[in-house]
């Protein structure tokens, strides 16, 4: 049986995978089809310290896995469709497999629900966005739409204010089920202008966004925005399936975590750390730094 495995490969994952590497525990990681998690959908990357002319996504996340790959991580391009407990730790199942390890690391991240609208994936990161504090420094002086209407969607807008010379938001209803605080800054809001009882229906662009298509939900009838951005937040996924309710979930699906350490989870032995435990910050530099805690707690379980 070995030691650790570590679910999921993002920020996360890979950085549980250096410190797990370094402490000499042979960690196993599953980086599912796809390595990097929602940093592979992002162009510049600005605000990751150590990089003063910023650095693409992609690329940031090659840097992490070829370090965790240096201090002995052992990568599988396999995707974990469940895990369960046995005697002395924990059986992995995956497509190719059946693992067994004494500790687990969950690092599976969380997905942004997308519109899933004509234009939209094919200008991810070229105007398109789930993530103002992620890219909203790149719209200066520009003029940007935000689709939702929740709490992250009143963020994300008075976020933008800061950069763009307008900010539209475009709401699918005739009020905001955002809190009635985060309403009022936005209602208030000189930049911000709200567009009530639409959809988009398509977003338009060659190599970069140059307009949408909006659609009224009450008289059907369509017309066209010009802008330069779009910043979709109707909320993100962490990606729970596969676990099964085999870790305790808080209300909104996330791994609830501190029950022991800062990382462990519901059941001993088990850790969680990224996206997929965090439902407030979702930055790449949070995410690094609990996988670092993940893999020193699990190490510490492992000797105890």
């Amino acid at each position: 049986m070995k030691n650790v495995a570590i679910i999921g490969s993002g920020p996360a994952g890979y950085t549980a995978g250096i410190y797990a590497g370094r402490a000499s525990l042979e960690p196993v990681l599953f980086e599912g089809l796809e390595s990097g998690g929602q940093l592979m959908l992002t162009t510049d990357v600005e605000n990751y310290p150590g990089f003063v002319d910023g650095i693409m996504g992609p690329e940031l996340m090659q840097v992490f896995k070829g370090q965790a790959e240096r201090f002995g991580t052992d990568i599988k391009t396999e995707i974990i469709d469940s895990i369960e407990k046995v005697d002395g730790g924990f059986k992995l199942i995956s497509s190719k497999g059946e693992y067994e390890f004494k500790s687990v690391i969950i690092a599976s991240g969380a997905s942004a629900r997308w519109l899933g609208v004509d234009g939209e994936k094919e200008l991810q990161g070229y105007g398109v966005s789930a993530c103002a504090t992620c890219d909203g420094f790149f719209f200066k002086e520009k003029e940007v739409a935000v689709v939702g209407g929740g709490d992250s969607a009143m963020e994300e807008a008075l976020f933008l204010t800061k950069f763009a010379t307008k900010v539209y938001v475009i709401h699918r209803r005739d009020k905001f089920r955002a809190s009635q605080i985060m309403q009022d800054r936005v209602l208030n809001h000189e930049k911000i202008e709200v567009v009530w009882d639409s959809t988009v229906e398509k977003i338009i662009g060659d190599g970069a966004v140059s307009s949408i298509v909006i659609k009224n939900t009450v008289d059907g009838s369509e017309s066209e925005l010009n802008l330069d951005g779009v910043f979709v937040a109707i909320g993100h996924d962490p990606n729970v399936e596969f676990l099964n309710n085999f870790v305790e979930l808080d209300e909104k699906g996330y791994i609830k975590t501190g029950f022991t350490t800062d990382t462990s989870t519901s059941v001993p032995g088990v850790f969680a750390a990224g996206d997929v435990a965090d439902s407030i910050y979702r930055q790449a530099i949070t995410a690094a730094g609990t996988g670092c805690q993940a893999a020193i707690d699990s190490e510490r379980w492992l000797d105890h």
